[in-house]
């Protein structure tokens, strides 16, 4: 059998796994994102010197990126900025590299193996210390100009929002990422959104954007089924409210996508291995 090698590389950790079948990961290791490359990159390339020969690896990573350089481009880790992240593993490992976003190999799994299997049109969301969404449609990830950024996607402010709040996203703002994220969450209410018990208004307010942002990517792009994940995610009655809510937004107007948690334990991860397998074809 085929052997592949998996990373999903975020902002805080790299994931990586190895492996012949993206439902059955092998080896699942964490790594520290260090400040700087070469550290993280050294941990990375040893890993899967020891894992023995692969026949591809796939990677699904933090951005924003170059499809066509394999760059991390304008991430605010400024020592990433512009790193040729798949030309590094290409020639330390001597294998084909897939290559995309963490956030657009959670959709391809989800869509494959997960939430969404059967179907060939999916919208992944993330929802944690950022926001990020990719989309699956037609069976293909959404690629064009650029990656989708839907965290950044611009919402109307929710009816019990914090007088005053202006949003944490550096660049926009009162953006999705800007009002929904965890830093916004602790930001607006002054706790960790873990901290928050289920009664308070902050999970209306939150339900109320994530509502937003699922309406907005089911009247462009038409998802069968919308998956929610990330830490936020984790308060257990968030998907009711978001359910209810998109509900109400779309007013019996058009038919609603499923709205569900993600299926698999690491879509990220799974979604590299399936990038890995397509590199090797």
């Amino acid at each position: 059998m085929a052997r592949f090698g998996a990373i999903e590389a975020g902002g805080t950790k790299f994931m990586l796994a190895v492996g012949e079948d993206p439902l059955r990961l092998e080896e699942v290791t964490r790594i520290a994102t260090s400040p700087e490359p070469a550290e993280t990159m050294a941990a990375v390339v040893e890993y899967f010197r020891k894992a023995g020969p692969l026949d591809a690896l796939g990677v699904a990573t933090f951005g924003p990126v170059d499809f066509a350089s394999g760059c991390i481009t304008t991430t605010p880790k400024l020592a990433w900025r512009n790193y040729p992240l798949r030309a590094v593993l290409e020639q330390e490992l001597r294998v084909r590299v897939g290559f995309d976003t963490d956030v657009n190999g959670a959709a391809l799994a989800e869509a494959r193996c997960g939430a969404g299997q059967g179907i060939e049109d999916l919208v992944y969301f993330t929802v944690g210390t950022g926001i990020g969404g990719g989309a699956v449609v037609g069976g293909r990830l959404v690629h064009g100009l650029m990656h989708s950024e839907m965290g950044h996607l611009l919402v109307r402010r929710a009816a019990e929002e914090a007088p005053g709040f202006a949003g944490v996203c550096p660049y926009h703002g009162d953006c999705l990422e800007g009002m929904a994220s965890g830093p916004a969450m602790e930001a607006r209410w002054g706790r960790r959104a873990e901290a928050l018990p289920e009664n308070h208004p902050a999970w209306r307010v939150e339900a109320d954007y994530l509502a937003q942002a699922c309406v907005n990517v089911a009247c462009v792009l038409s998802p069968r089924v919308i998956a929610l994940g990330g830490g936020v995610m984790e308060q257990p009655q968030l998907l009711e409210r978001i359910r209810g809510r998109v509900a109400e937004y779309a007013n019996g107007y058009f038919p609603l996508p499923r709205i569900e948690r993600p299926a698999l334990a690491y879509p990220g991860l799974s979604g590299a291995l399936i990038l890995a397998q397509e590199a090797a074809r």
